[in-house]
């Protein structure tokens, strides 16, 4: 038996000081110190109304059938006669349910199908898709604690650089004429805010490569299901994304740095408006998405509420900067472990540029060995082509690419080498400058990382003169060497699914009339759902059961006047 204790302090900011001299009536020292009326320099008290929580906490074998009942929902069809689903409908505020659902979920390596199956009910009820994912749904509200646990360490990774400069550079970036004293300064400020402003916007859109596989293979689904609805609708691949990267996982991030962890310093008035601003600006860029090309920067001002916000606006809503956003959000949303299954996706760049490749010839050494060719990724396959706007010589599959790794620069005496293991045989190619490559080796490697078949080992060296660096004779031979790692990502330390599921338990029995209502309602009109509210019923009165004995148990041995 464990036992948890939480308490809800409200959000604010307190700051006790003693009461100056000039307002402090002189009184003997009967008054006890500390005290409103105290003559001493004591600090005063502060009264707050708090919210505890206790739960006590089982062996993981009491909550066997609870949990059994909710990873029940990854393949129940449909996914509205599940457990997880019904629980969103019966428990009204979503924010207590959704984090221990999470949780439990990802610790059994089930979140990802239970978002698609819960987004796709979502998604097939909306008939404007720019409203999809804007209530506050169980689906969104898994979606955001998603992000938080699995994407925590790419946040601090991505935003920490830039927020660490704001904090200590603390510049002045007010651009609201009503705020400011001096209207001269206005100019100055607007300056600092756009420089502060491209750095984030550079921060996000560069680090696509360090999206974790399990965000990206949420945001998939996500774009999938939205395209499989809207097929018309060219942004929506887009929108239904950049809705929650940026509106509700970059945005609030940069708004409240300190419940992320990106700062544990006091933030002060001037720096906390800049970080305000910036929140701004970046959910406006979230939306640069849903503009496209016959729409300008001028009919699309009510994206910003505010009229000064306007100039700073425009100055981002460019074809560059929506180039970028575009490439950015194709990347996190890559998935190359299935077939393409939505007829309408075509295929967009991610990358292209001028490379040698290493002909299918086995000579070692020679110019007619190497070749240079025009190589170009996009979401389906990687090509090359003798120049650029020429037909492609070679088309290689993202799902056909095992790994993608740099090779050892003693294969071809030659520097910036990496390779493209395929099933049959391994692609080489030296890229321009170290930048290029690794350019090309993060983001290929990013891409293909849901592949099926992604290789644990590979060769470092060419396979050269009939053998590999390992000795072995067979080019088909597995590799010697481990890959290189994509994600260390540390979420599942944090995990503890017993206390997740005892939060579940105690907010089944908080909701039981909700529960029991249902019951009576849904008797004959839907029986598979009412049976799903009887187990759960039932399931939530056995480790009641439980409770009622610890505490009889605790009663029993409890001592009055002890603590």
């Amino acid at each position: 038996m464990r036992s948890y204790e939480s308490v809800f302090i409200p959000f604010g900011r307190y700051f006790l000081q003693p009461r100056s001299s000039k307002n402090r009536p002189f009184l003997t020292h009967s008054t006890p110190p500390g005290t409103r009326l105290s003559s001493d320099n004591s600090l005063g008290s502060l009264r707050l109304q708090v919210q505890y929580t206790e739960d006590r906490v089982f062996p993981a074998a009491i909550y066997d059938n609870l949990k059994s009942l909710l990873l029940q929902s990854s393949p129940a069809q449909p996914v509205t006669n599940s457990s997880v689903y019904v629980l969103g409908e019966i428990i009204i505020n979503k924010i207590e349910i959704a984090p221990p659902l999470v949780r439990i979920l990802l610790h059994s390596e089930k979140v990802v199908p239970i978002i698609r199956s819960l987004a796709t009910v979502e998604i097939s009820k909306v008939t404007d898709p720019t409203t999809i994912f804007r209530g506050n749904t169980l689906v969104s509200k898994m979606m955001d604690e998603a992000m938080r646990l699995i994407g925590l360490q790419y946040l601090h990774k991505t935003l920490r650089p830039t927020l660490e400069l704001i904090f200590s550079e603390k510049k002045p970036c007010e651009i609201d004429p009503t705020r400011v004293r001096d209207p001269n300064t206005i100019q100055t400020n607007q300056a600092n805010l756009k420089a502060y402003i491209q750095n984030i916007f550079d921060d996000i859109t560069q680090s696509a490569v360090h999206c974790p596989a399990l965000m990206c293979q949420i945001f998939h689904n996500l774009k999938e299901c939205a395209m499989l609805y809207f097929p018309n609708n060219k942004e929506v691949r887009y929108s239904v994304i950049s809705g929650f990267i940026f509106l509700r996982f970059f945005a609030p991030a940069i708004l409240g740095p300190r419940l992320f962890d990106l700062t544990t310093q006091a933030i002060d008035c001037q720096t906390n408006r800049t970080l305000t601003l910036i929140s701004k600006t970046i959910q406006s860029l979230g939306n640069l998405v849903r503009i496209t090309d016959k729409v300008s920067c001028r009919s699309t001002q009510q994206v910003c509420k505010e009229e000064y916000m306007d100039c700073l606006y425009k100055e981002f809503c460019t074809d560059i900067h929506k180039t970028a956003m575009k490439k950015f959000l194709e990347i996190i949303s890559a998935n190359t472990s299935s077939p393409q299954a939505i007829e309408n996706d075509k295929p967009v760049t991610l990358k292209e540029g001028l490379m040698i490749k290493r002909a299918q010839g086995r000579k070692r050494f020679g110019r007619k060995n190497f070749k240079q060719r025009y190589f170009k990724l996009t979401t389906h396959n990687l090509s090359y082509s003798k120049s650029r706007g020429k037909d492609a010589l070679c088309e290689i599959p993202l799902s056909n690419i095992l790994a993608v790794e740099r090779l050892a620069e003693t294969s071809f005496k030659m520097k910036n080498m990496f390779q493209i293991v395929q099933p049959e045989r391994a692609l080489y190619v030296q890229a321009a400058n170290c930048v290029e490559e690794k350019e090309w080796v993060d983001l290929l490697t990013k891409i293909c990382q849901t592949n099926a078949n992604r290789l644990k080992k590979y060769h470092p060296s060419a396979f050269i003169n009939g053998e590999w660096i390992c000795k072995s004779p067979n080019e088909l031979a597995p590799g010697c060497s481990e890959v290189s790692q994509v994600d260390s990502n540390n979420y599942h330390m944090t995990l503890d699914p017993e206390r997740d599921l005892q939060r579940i338990h105690s907010l089944i029995i908080g909701h039981i009339p909700h529960l029991e209502k249902y019951i009576q309602v849904l008797e004959e009109r839907e029986p598979m759902i009412c049976d799903v509210l009887k187990k759960l019923h039932e399931v939530a009165f056995e480790i009641e059961y439980q409770h009622r004995i610890y505490k009889r148990a605790l009663d029993r041995n409890t001592k009055y006047g002890s603590l």
